[in-house]
């Protein structure tokens, strides 16, 4: 074990295989093309290949091929098992060293919870996620949205789906993530990113470490074609988060660990991205 863990930590050493690493942690479970890692990276795709090819020879990613494209996800066995061969064998389980990793099986208590949705613009999905959730998760959370670059604007579409839908739009506004890393902003206790580029982004951790998720939807605003197509693009986007929140409004929060939780938003996060449009 001791030769594994060494040629791990050896492979995240290098701060470009950190980053694809890092890359591959915020996406999972995700399993990520590796030209979108490059691309998300700013690496060569056969500087990628490289990098990609020792996280695999260590343990520390996983490669699957569908069709003629490789995907790559993270290891979580070999993450945990590194982690716990650390504090066991370094710090001896020593809690004053090393605080154990052991699961905290505390249920969540009961309160309303701090939401935050996170897109590229905030101008579509994660306002359509804001929406359903202050809707459908009746008084149980408070939900914000916000955008790592954020448009000037909502997309007038989307707000035109959200009225059509029966949502109420007066309070929604396209803002920046740094609105909620300012001091006296409400501490998150779900951050939820819906698109694949905010994924990819290198952010600062959260206060407070929220128990987070990835749920990726393709972005309707970039669809070109004609005015039904762009509205069907729009309809896939909404029914697709729509799913998605349904399911965690769904959750018995109070009930479950945050280890169970977490859990529960990955498999949340498997649901297929296209919606039902109607």
């Amino acid at each position: 074990m001791e030769n594994e863990v060494l040629a791990r930590l050896s492979a995240l050493s290098h701060p470009q295989r950190m980053a694809v690493y890092r890359l591959l942690m915020r996406r999972y479970p995700d399993e990520v093309p590796a030209g979108e890692i490059a691309r998300a990276l700013d690496l060569k795709n056969s500087t990628t290949s490289v990098y990609l090819s020792a996280l695999l020879d260590c343990g520390l990613a996983t490669q699957r091929r569908v069709g003629t494209s490789l995907l790559y996800g993270a290891a979580m066995p070999a993450v945990r098992a590194m982690m716990d061969f650390l504090v066991n064998d370094c710090c001896r389980g020593r809690p004053d060293l090393c605080p154990s990793p052991s699961p905290d099986h505390t249920p969540m208590p009961t309160r309303r919870f701090n939401v935050l949705f996170l897109c590229t613009g905030n101008s579509a999905r994660s306002i359509f996620a804001e929406a359903l959730l202050r809707d459908l998760g009746g008084d149980r959370f408070d939900v914000y949205s916000a955008g790592t670059h954020p448009a000037p604007a909502l997309n007038p579409r989307a707000v035109e789906m959200l009225r059509a839908k029966g949502h109420d739009t007066g309070n929604l506004r396209a803002k920046s993530a740094e609105e909620f890393r300012q001091p006296g902003a409400p501490a998150m206790d779900f951050v939820f990113t819906v698109c694949d580029q905010a994924a990819n982004e290198s952010c600062p951790p959260w206060p407070g470490q929220p128990l987070s998720g990835h749920w990726g939807v393709p972005d309707p605003v970039k669809v070109q074609g004609t005015a039904a197509q762009q509205a069907l693009a729009f309809q896939h986007a909404y029914g697709a988060l729509r799913k998605r929140v349904e399911a965690f409004a769904a959750l018995p929060l109070t009930t479950l660990d945050a280890i169970a939780l977490q859990h529960a938003i990955d498999d949340i996060s498997t649901l297929p991205e296209t919606g039902d449009p109607a």
